[in-house]
């Protein structure tokens, strides 16, 4: 059955960290409706704590067990007096067998990232993407290498360096920004535009796998309450990963409500699609 939590903190990340760790659970476990956004207030004069809905399912609750009836307890039988220990025999104990020390375990390799997809790019679009983010990283003080390779109109860039993290932030956000500031950069003055696609440590796949388990799992919850769920806002790009997963579920249909950037996937039960 689904039950739910009301959690409120300085802001929406807060609260739903904060009851995820309540929960015990998962971000894919639970469904985020956000009841009140957060406001910081002048100076923390006037300021408005945010406040989330976390729904979740709970396994239903067993009816307790009847207890069994308490026997009477009856009296212990009286000790019997210990029979006298006959004394041990004495034999010498069996040598033991010499241990041979176990094989060193190779430690499990580490598996090496999936190399950039596409042909190596070596154009005017592939140069003015390096340049771009060359002094964009120099400003904000990491070192990053874009890898650059082209598949039809689309450019892929990989990120390569010790402290990638940085460049991909909470749930990918720096690296859209990074994506967006790139495109904008490089297609200015352009009169056919080209897509950039920009990855980190194989973020993006990670991130779709995610998703995918997260429409399944909405879906299958959908379909056995029939009703309604509300996912989290997301971006286009993530929007786009929930339809395509579940457009041929049965039983569910998708649509977006809302406006950027808290537009939302409704993941809707549909009698139709059965």
């Amino acid at each position: 059955m689904l039950k739910y939590i009301e959690v409120t903190a300085k802001t929406e990340d807060e609260a739903i960290a904060k009851g995820l760790a309540q929960l015990g659970l998962d971000r894919d476990d639970v469904s985020v409706e956000i009841l009140n956004r957060g406001k910081a207030g002048f100076l923390g004069i006037g300021s408005v704590p945010a406040k989330v809905k976390l729904t979740y399912e709970a396994p239903d609750e067993p009816e307790p067990k009847p207890e069994p009836p308490v026997a009477e307890e009856k009296p212990a039988p009286a000790p019997k007096k210990p029979e006298k220990p006959a004394p041990p025999k004495t034999e010498r104990p069996a040598p033991r067998p010499e241990r041979k020390p176990a094989p060193a375990q190779k430690a499990a390799p580490v598996p090496a990232p999936a190399p950039p997809r596409g042909e190596p790019a070596d154009d005017d679009v592939a140069a003015a993407i390096v340049k771009f983010q060359t002094g964009l990283f120099a400003h904000m003080g990491v070192e990053a290498v874009p890898v650059v390779t082209r598949e039809g109109d689309t450019y892929q860039v990989v990120l390569e360096g010790d402290d990638i993290g940085a460049l991909i932030g909470h749930r990918g956000e720096t690296l859209d920004a990074i994506q967006q500031l790139t495109g904008y950069a490089v297609n200015r003055g352009r009169s056919h535009r080209v897509r950039i696609h920009v990855d980190a440590e194989g973020y993006r796949a990670r991130r779709e796998e995610s998703l995918n388990r997260l429409a399944r799992k909405t879906a299958s919850k959908v379909v056995k309450y029939r009703r309604n769920i509300t996912l989290e806002p997301m971006n286009a790009y993530e929007r786009h990963v929930i339809h395509t997963a579940l457009q041929d579920y049965p039983g569910v249909s998708t649509f977006s409500t809302g406006t950027e950037p808290n537009r939302r996937t409704v993941v809707a039960y549909d009698l139709s699609k059965q």
